[in-house]
C-alpha cells in the first residue's frame, strides 16, 4: 500500500497508476481517492495520482486542528515532492478544488492546470448546510444495500443513476462491520469544519484569480446546491477561456464518467498537452 510521511509525521495513502501527463486527483471533504475510480478507466495517456487526505480513507488520522485546506495543500505538495515531480495538473472535486485554488495562490509553479468539479470561489450556504448536517455523524443504516436504496430516494438533483452506482457509492462512503456501518474518515473532521464556520467567510475570489494563465475547467452538476449557475457565470467572465459545462441529471457532485464530464476533461487535457 503506497504511502509517504508528511513533514509533521502523518502517513498518507496515495495511488499512482499509468504513464503520461501527471494528474493529481483530490477528493471531496469526507471522501478519498476511490472517488476517481469511475473516471480513471476513461483517461488515457495520463499518470493518475490520488491522495487520501489526512483523516480520510487509508491515511492516518491526525490532530483535528490540522484538517484544514492550507495543511491539505501542503500535504499535496509534499506528495508531489515525494514522487519527484516538478509539476502536476489537478482534478479537484469539491474540497479538492478549494485545495487546488489554494495551491494556485501559494505554489503556482507546481501546477500545470486545474479542473474543478462542482466547486468555485462562492459556496451556496444551502449546500453547505446539507454537508454540515451529516458530517461526522455515524450512519443509522446498517448495510451498504440500505444506504444505496436511501441515496437513490434522497439524493436531490440526481436522475438516471443505475442502482449499481448507488451501491458503489455506499461502499465508498462506509465500512461494513459485524455491528453495522462505520465512517471512512475521522468523525472529528466535523469539529474542524464547524470551528471554521464560527469565523468570517473568507473571500475566495483571489484564490480563483490565482489560476490565471493555466488551463482551467469547471464542471457543475446542473442541479447542484453547492455551486450556483451565477457563480460559474462570474468565473467565466473572469476567465473567458475556462471550459465550463453543466452536467445534466446531476447535483453535488457529478461522478465524472458522464459523457459531458468526459468531454470537458478531455478538452482540458488537450489544452494541457499543447
Amino acid at each position: 500500500m503506497p504511502s509517504f510521511t508528511t513533514s509533521d509525521g502523518i502517513s498518507l495513502h496515495y495511488t499512482d497508476t499509468g504513464t503520461g501527463l501527471p494528474v493529481l486527483c483530490l477528493a471531496g471533504l469526507t471522501r478519498d481517492g476511490r472517488d476517481f475510480d469511475f473516471v480513471a478507466p476513461h483517461l488515457r495517456d495520463v499518470r493518475l495520482i490520488t491522495l487520501d487526505y489526512r483523516g480520510r480513507g487509508k491515511s492516518d488520522w491526525a490532530d483535528p486542528s490540522t484538517y484544514q485546506i492550507p495543511v491539505e495543500a501542503r500535504d499535496a505538495v509534499e506528495l508531489v515532492d515525494h514522487l519527484g515531480l516538478d509539476q502536476v495538473a489537478i482534478l479537484g472535486t469539491s474540497r479538492g478544488g478549494l485545495v487546488a485554488m489554494m495551491l494556485a495562490a501559494t505554489a503556482k509553479s507546481r501546477l500545470l492546470g486545474v479542473a474543478l468539479n462542482d466547486i468555485g470561489p462562492e459556496i451556496d450556504p444551502q449546500g453547505l448546510d446539507v454537508i454540515k448536517d451529516y458530517l461526522g455523524r455515524p450512519p443509522t443504516l446498517t448495510t451498504h444495500e440500505e444506504v444505496a436504496a436511501a441515496r437513490e430516494r434522497l439524493m436531490t438533483g440526481f436522475a438516471n443513476v443505475p442502482k449499481s452506482r448507488w451501491l458503489d457509492e455506499a461502499h465508498r462512503l462506509f465500512h461494513q462491520t459485524e455491528t453495522g456501518l462505520t465512517l471512512t474518515y475521522d468523525p472529528k473532521l466535523r469539529d474542524a469544519v464547524l470551528a471554521n464556520g464560527a469565523q468570517p467567510e473568507p473571500d475566495l475570489w483571489p484564490l480563483f484569480d490565482a489560476l490565471s494563465g493555466m488551463p482551467l475547467a469547471c464542471l457543475r452538476g446542473a442541479n447542484s446546491d453547492l455551486l450556483a449557475r451565477a457563480t460559474v457565470d462570474k468565473m467565466k467572465a473572469r476567465r473567458p477561456d475556462m471550459i465550463a459545462v453543466d452536467i445534466p441529471d446531476r447535483g453535488h457532485i457529478p461522478f465524472l464518467d458522464e459523457r459531458e464530464s468526459l468531454d470537458a476533461l478531455r478538452r482540458w487535457l488537450d489544452m494541457l498537452r499543447t
